[in-house]
């Protein structure tokens, strides 16, 4: 088997429960998945207790790549951010410019907000929203939950309140109350997914020839087939891209 450090999204959302059992069944290597808000993921892969992770920061992952903790960092798949809140739609966002615009209105109306707050990639593209937006959040309307994407949302469901959400977890979350989509479309809610080996020279008890036969088959037509077939209803969650991802660095 190998250990793979994930986001909560990825296993929230079901992806996982489809794509592993195939993947398993070619190769015959276990996946066995730990679920953490990216920063976390990519700390388990620092201190080598992970083969691989597959999360969704651009940014922290080069870092993490650059520093030497990982191997090489490939993409896989897209999806988007979604802001989601009442359906009343308190803060008027639903009207706004961009998102930037609609986080300043959030926090200019103090209406109820719900953060992961636990340095996930969705936490730090939120983090950027507000800084674009030239907010610092804080205060009784903000909200911090230390916690996955599923039990935010299931808070911002009971308050009810707004948050930030990848669309794969919010379209696999039954329990949402009052909530729906209140702004959705700008590009600046990009969500793109990639994955790395942890670097067996820092950590030599790593499976890095297993690992890699995860990530080659992650980026193969197969793997990004087994992708892009994943939706529940007639939703799809994820959109495979490491095909075009390749293209353009060729």
């Amino acid at each position: 088997f190998i250990t793979v450090a994930s986001t909560t999204s990825t296993e929230n959302s079901g992806l996982f429960g489809h794509i592993l059992p195939i993947f398993t069944d070619k190769t015959g290597i276990e996946v066995r998945v730990i679920a953490q808000g990216t920063g976390q993921a990519l700390d388990t892969g620092r201190r080598g207790d992970a083969d691989v992770v597959f999360v969704h920061a651009k940014a922290s992952e080069e870092a993490f790549v650059a520093e030497g903790s990982g191997v090489e960092r490939f993409e896989v798949m897209y999806n988007d951010f979604v802001l989601v809140g009442p359906e009343s739609d308190p803060a008027g966002i639903a009207g706004a410019a961009d998102a930037a615009a609609a986080m300043k209105a959030i926090a200019e109306a103090q209406a109820p907000f719900a953060s992961r707050g636990d340095d996930s990639g969705t936490h730090q593209a939120e983090l950027a929203l507000w800084a674009a937006a030239g907010v610092e959040p804080g205060g009784d309307w903000y909200r911090e939950t230390g916690s996955g994407m599923g039990a935010t949302l299931t808070v911002a469901a009971e308050l009810p309140a707004y948050a930030l959400t990848d669309r794969g977890t919010w379209i696999s979350f039954q329990n949402r109350g009052e909530l729906a989509i209140d702004f959705e479309g700008d590009p600046a809610l990009f969500n793109q997914y990639g994955v790395m080996l942890v670097n067996p020279e820092k950590h030599p008890h790593v499976k890095a020839e297993a690992g890699q036969v995860f990530i080659d088959w992650l980026i193969s037509p197969e793997g990004q087939a087994a992708i892009g077939e994943f939706a529940i209803g007639d939703q799809q969650l994820f959109f495979p891209n490491a095909e075009t991802a390749k293209a353009e660095a060729a």
